[in-house]
């Protein structure tokens, strides 16, 4: 893998990088994250407590919704025609789980429009929520797989933020 970043050009200029070159693959990204919450919250999302709405209905399509529009949010990622977008949530005694799930067929990757899932889910959690508990964390949002393109990647075993990156098609 290459240090030199992409998004830079050779006088250390921000660019958006050419993939007109790049053949279509298929690509798919996984990212996770939570919302760290008391206990009382949690119990308030589980029984439709919360009196702006059904909070893990309205976070999933926030989330979806999201994903779609990366590319107007971060200002170097190429607007993508997404073939799939997933979100699940799921609430534990004292915080809500968030998985985003993105594929499309391309000629760039979709890591981006699955943490943006992520954290938009978690975003919109803690908008419904912070009239009964502003002390809400979100934590751990991060790229938990990719496929598809130069490498699949996957994060190694009980090591953090290391890479394990295998051969696949073309980035």
């Amino acid at each position: 893998m290459s240090d030199r970043l992409s998004h830079v050009d050779e006088q250390g200029r921000a660019r958006m990088v050419d993939v007109s070159a790049k053949g279509e693959t298929r690509r798919s990204a996984v990212a996770e994250g939570r919302v760290r919450m008391s206990p009382r919250t949690a119990a308030l999302i589980r029984e439709h407590g919360i009196t702006k709405g059904d909070v893990l209905t309205v976070a999933k399509i926030a989330g979806i919704m999201a994903a779609k529009q990366t590319s107007s949010l971060i200002p170097m990622c190429h607007p993508l025609m997404l073939t799939d977008v997933r979100v699940e949530l799921e609430t534990t005694d004292d915080a809500v789980e968030i998985r985003g799930t993105v594929s499309t067929v391309g000629k760039t990757g979709v890591e981006m429009e699955a943490l943006t899932a992520v954290s938009t889910a978690a975003l919109t959690i803690y908008d419904m929520c912070k009239a009964v508990d502003k002390a809400m964390v979100l934590d751990g949002i991060r790229l938990v797989s990719k496929e598809g393109g130069k490498s699949d990647w996957t994060p190694r075993p009980n090591q953090g933020n290391d890479e394990t990156e295998r051969p696949g098609s073309s980035e």
